[in-house]
């Protein structure tokens, strides 16, 4: 069974004659049957440690941090919209992610020769490994040493990596059982909602990160940032 008709049993109104269904709930909130759908074909990781959900709620609120992330998102915005257009992803999805990626990423992780060293398993403002080049048939299953660093240079690389991101948004919609061409929006229908926090439970594997996503998907410095137009000052004679 596919997670979309999991959703939809879920979420479809009991009919008279039927026995009364349990209310959907959160879009947050997984169900057993959800949970043993993702974990035999994708597996499940726990929420964060208490510890560390302390930190990043922490993190989240440093306004010099944030400023700069936002910043950030700004520079990227062109290819959010571009690659979320032309891959029916919603481009908010995309935004939200990299927003926390970005505002929790380490240190000196997107130097070059710290990048290569093999430290870090994920790189970029997506916080995308090997394993996405290879799902994406950018990478062999394989790879030689210099097709290993060649893909970390594409990794390292903004733009490519949140086209990569963006792709692996659309690989896991069409593995989940939606159409390609559907934008999946969650003030749309409560499986539109539960289909977005699946996918970003699927990028990050911990079940307390759907939450934080659909909160920055809601933000109204995000939303303004992306759905936003600038106009160029109208010249005027002097």
């Amino acid at each position: 069974m596919s997670i979309d008709r999991v959703i939809a049993e879920r979420s479809t109104p009991a009919a008279a004659s039927d026995q009364p269904r349990e209310p959907y709930g959160q879009p947050t909130d997984f169900s057993a049957e959800e949970l043993a759908f993702l974990q035999r074909r994708f597996g499940v990781h726990g929420p964060q440690t208490p510890l560390a959900q302390l930190f990043t709620r922490g993190v989240d609120q440093l306004e010099p941090l944030r400023l700069n992330t936002l910043q950030r998102l700004q520079e990227l915005k062109p290819v959010i919209l571009l690659e979320a257009n032309r891959q029916h992803v919603n481009p908010m999805l995309i935004a939200g992610i990299l927003y926390d990626e970005i505002q929790h990423s380490k240190p000196g992780e997107d130097l070059p020769f710290v990048a290569h060293s093999g430290l870090f398993s994920t790189l970029g403002p997506a916080q995308l490994g090997l394993s996405e080049l290879m799902h994406q048939g950018r990478l062999p299953r394989n790879p030689t040493d210099a097709q290993i660093s060649k893909a970390r240079e594409t990794l390292l690389n903004p733009a490519s990596n949140v086209q990569l991101l963006v792709g692996k948004m659309a690989r896991l919609k069409a593995e989940l059982g939606f159409a390609e061409e559907r934008m999946l929006m969650a003030s749309r229908s409560a499986i539109d909602a539960k289909a977005i926090a699946t996918l970003a439970y699927l990028h990050n594997g911990k079940l307390d990160y759907p939450a934080r996503i659909l909160r920055y998907m809601q933000d109204p410095a995000l939303h303004g940032l992306i759905y936003s137009t600038q106009r160029a000052p109208e010249s005027g004679v002097i």
